[in-house]
Parts: C-alpha cells; sequence; structure tokens
C-alpha cells in the first residue's frame, strides 16, 4: 500500500509568524514613540482610535508642575551630593562606635574620637593583649567581633582602616631595644587587622597596619602614665570622591596620546646603543 503524499501547505505557518512579527514591531514602535511623547502627539494618537474622544488637561511638568525638579536641591546624583552622603555615613560611623563603647561600659580600654574628618579607636594593651605578648585575648575578640559589624554598616563610605601598633619607652634613660619593639609593635597591630579581614566585609586592600614602636607617645614615660602609650589605634578614614575622580583622570591621561598636529614629526626613537 502506497504512503499518501502529504498537502504543500507546509510552509504556510510562516504567514501567520510574518504577521505576527510585524505587529509585534508596530507595537513596541508605538511604545517606544509614547516614551518621549509631546502632548500633541499624545492628542494625534488618541483621536485616531477614538475621534469622539475627551482630553483632560493635566499639569505640566515644569516650575509649578507636579514634576517639576527641587530647584534647591538639584542633580541628587552630583559629586557634592555622593560625597555629602559618604561624610554622613561616616559621621554615623563615629556615633554607632561611641554608643557601643558607652552601652558595654568600656571606656577605660576604648577610646574613640573624630578629628578632620577621620576617625581614632584607642584600644588599651592590658584589655587586648598579655604583657609582651601580641596574642589576642579572648575578650579582645569579643570586642573586635562586635566593632567588625559596625563597619561593615558603612563598608561603602571606608576608604582605608589603618591599625597602628605602639609600645612604651621601658627605660627612661635608653630607648628600647630596636628589634623586639618594632616586632612587638607591628605583630599587635599584624593580628588586628588579620581579625578585621576575616571577620568583616571591608575589601582587604582597605585593610593595612603599621609598628611604631615607641615613637609616638601619648603620655609620659613613667610608672604613672607609661601605660598609656601601650596601645593599639584604629584609624577610620573615609572615602574622597574628588581626590579617586582626579586619580582616575590621572591615570587616563597616560594611555592618551595627542593627535599630531600639521607639519609636526616625532622622530623615531633608536633603541640600539651608540
Amino acid at each position: 500500500m502506497k504512503k499518501k503524499k502529504s498537502g504543500g501547505g507546509g510552509a504556510n505557518w510562516m504567514d501567520t509568524y510574518g504577521d505576527m512579527v510585524t505587529l509585534l514591531l508596530c507595537f513596541f514602535v508605538l511604545l517606544y514613540s509614547m516614551s518621549t511623547i509631546s502632548e500633541e502627539k499624545w492628542r494625534a494618537i488618541v483621536t485616531s482610535f477614538n475621534p469622539n474622544a475627551t482630553l483632560t488637561p493635566t499639569e505640566n511638568s515644569g516650575n509649578d508642575g507636579p514634576l517639576a525638579e527641587d530647584i534647591e536641591n538639584p542633580g541628587q546624583d552630583t559629586l557634592e551630593y555622593q560625597q555629602e552622603s559618604i561624610d554622613d555615613m561616616i559621621e554615623a560611623l563615629f556615633q554607632r562606635l561611641e554608643s557601643y563603647t558607652a552601652a558595654e561600659g568600656l571606656e577605660s580600654s576604648i577610646a574613640v574620637t573624630m578629628e578632620g574628618g577621620k576617625i581614632y579607636v584607642k584600644f588599651s594593651d592590658t584589655a587586648f593583649f598579655a604583657g609582651n605578648s601580641y596574642k589576642l585575648q579572648p575578650a579582645a575578640q569579643e570586642i573586635l567581633s562586635q566593632v567588625c559589624m559596625i563597619l561593615d554598616q558603612a563598608e561603602d563610605a571606608i576608604e582605608e582602616i589603618r591599625i597602628e601598633g605602639h609600645t612604651a619607652q621601658q627605660y627612661d634613660n635608653r630607648p628600647n631595644e630596636t628589634w623586639g619593639d618594632r616586632q612587638l609593635a607591628g605583630n599587635r597591630a599584624a593580628m588586628v587587622a588579620t581579625f578585621l579581614q576575616d571577620n568583616s566585609a571591608i575589601h582587604p586592600a582597605r585593610i593595612c597596619s603599621v609598628g611604631w614602636g615607641q615613637w609616638h607617645p601619648i603620655a609620659k614615660n613613667d610608672e604613672e602614665n607609661r601605660w598609656a602609650n601601650r596601645r593599639v589605634e584604629m584609624v577610620i578614614t573615609g572615602r574622597d570622591l574628588k581626590t579617586e575622580m582626579e586619580s582616575w583622570e590621572q591615570t587616563l591621561s597616560q594611555y592618551t596620546t595627542t593627535k599630531e598636529q600639521p607639519g609636526e614629526s616625532q622622530e623615531p626613537t633608536s633603541t640600539q646603543e651608540p
């Protein structure tokens, strides 16, 4: 028994598909034209569908309309507005650190100050380290864990967190032994920086540590005040968008070539030694 041949209308679906694509194209062209439509165009479109339509006038988006721009606060995406937002985040960070210190009764172990747009957090070494040791004590890890959570709330506004390690001069008549002094200060700062890197959302490139040793005292090196010099400081710097932009422009200018003026020619640089 011979198999019947199918009819020749197998390609008829292409006609329907082509009509659908054409309608979709017209629809999207209409949507695009409406995205930037003027009042006159809108009236023409409406009356073309319904000549008897009644058009109700609405307020324009001019100076007195509901969509009018706020002249007193123009350009909220400007550099100045963004910088103001960053400064507010740094100020809020300072207040949160200060509130945490007061709420936990840690004023004797932590001092939080703000100067020149930078936040300074001083940690007493007695609360963080044992004598001549750079291993963080359990109480210090609990404090730093809370500090990390507070820092994460201002992650986008922080340019750098620098951890500084300081020691105190042990004897009045001579400085500390250089290697041990620098090593102890540097290791203590590195331990705090490492803890921040492992437990916060701050990018590691924004965290650094330095060991100053005995050379940046904040009090006299006598029996009563020497303890104040043994400390770890956290210096938090907020982002400066203007400086960042200038840095980017300077970097880009290094890869920008100028068009050679008519009549000017550049001598080829010889790479051979004379």
